[in-house]
């Protein structure tokens, strides 16, 4: 399932659109991942692995092109907006 699953969340959460080293950091890449998981109701896999999933769609966490996309992207913007009220 993990490889599949990984698949499906760089398809639907990510596009590659910035300059390379620019994009998103592991920080927000795995939070934007919990929230892919969360609005999928599907199992979170440890950091480990997405790094290992990253490596293996030849994306470096560290250094990469990605911005946010999608629904996962909106959840995980509102999800870490402080609190205004």
């Amino acid at each position: 399932m993990p490889a599949i699953h990984f698949e499906q969340f760089l398809a639907e959460a990510v596009v590659a659109d910035r300059e390379p080293g620019l994009g998103l950091r592991r920080d927000e890449l795995y939070g934007l991942y919990t929230s892919w998981c969360l609005l999928h109701q599907a199992e979170l896999q440890p950091p480990a692995a997405l790094w290992d999933a990253l490596h293996n769609a030849g994306i470096n966490p560290d250094s990469n092109n990605l911005s946010m996309t999608g629904p996962a992207a909106a959840d995980y913007i509102v999800a870490s907006a402080p609190d205004l009220v």
